[in-house]
């Protein structure tokens, strides 16, 4: 997923402000568990190791600027999150590896990585709901919610070659909320244009009659003075 606009806002503003966090935390606990998914099948695996193990590095590099950026608090709840996000991964492989053998394994790690999944591409509708309250798309970046329909397109493919049902599956509900995130962005995108471009018609209507008010002020004064020489004329 594309997270580079984001961030490069982060950056520049030197704040992660009301971003959230948790498409971030989720999408890295969801790339870890696929890297070890791909891991326990040698011959059809390498594909989801190789393009998981970068969506780890890549995951984790946004969320240390994240947190680099973040206010005291949320340095705090996010950092927390990523500490459960460790100890849980550490859990499930040594379960994995430890009361499980031959395809049981991979049953097991398929069904956790489906869930996650799930989880990865529910994790931005907080922001759909956000955008709604506010009625602005600040804060749902479109290239995230296009990368999340792209993304889940791909692997929906890729599986449905393979007859993979543990990636098939997460991948058709990506796709649905995808595409459900990307429709509210539109329909949002184009109020908050129409907001804007009313609030400045209003500043300007209300810029226009100060100096409407100034002039005519200004007027009466310059009559006032010619009366006043008038008079002692």
């Amino acid at each position: 997923m594309d997270f580079r606009g984001t961030f490069r806002e982060i950056v520049k503003k030197k704040s992660s402000e009301n971003y959230k966090g948790v498409p971030y935390v989720t999408t890295l606990l969801s790339t870890s568990l696929w890297t070890f998914y791909g891991a326990l099948d040698p011959d059809d695996g390498v594909l989801i190791v190789t393009v998981n193990a970068v969506g780890v590095v890549s995951q984790a590099a946004y969320l240390v600027l994240f947190l680099f950026y973040a206010s005291k608090e949320r340095k705090v709840k996010y950092f927390g999150l990523v500490v459960l996000d460790l100890l849980f991964l550490g859990v499930v492989i040594a379960t994995t590896l430890a009361a499980f053998h031959g395809s049981a394994r991979r049953t097991f790690i398929g069904v956790l990585c489906a869930t996650f999944t799930i989880a990865m591409y529910a994790a931005p509708l907080s922001a759909v709901r956000a955008v709604i309250r506010t009625k602005s798309v600040k804060y749902m970046p479109f290239l995230l919610s296009f990368s999340l329909l792209v993304n889940a397109a791909a692997w929906f493919t890729f599986a449905m070659l393979l007859k993979d049902y543990y990636v098939l599956v997460p991948n058709a509900v990506g796709i649905v909320l995808g595409s459900l995130q990307l429709i509210v962005y539109v329909v949002y995108k184009k109020k908050s244009s129409s907001s804007e471009f009313i609030d400045t018609m209003a500043d300007g209507e209300k810029l226009a009659n100060k100096a409407i008010e100034t002039q005519d002020v200004e007027q009466g004064n310059d009559k006032s003075w010619r009366n006043g020489k008038g008079v002692e004329g």
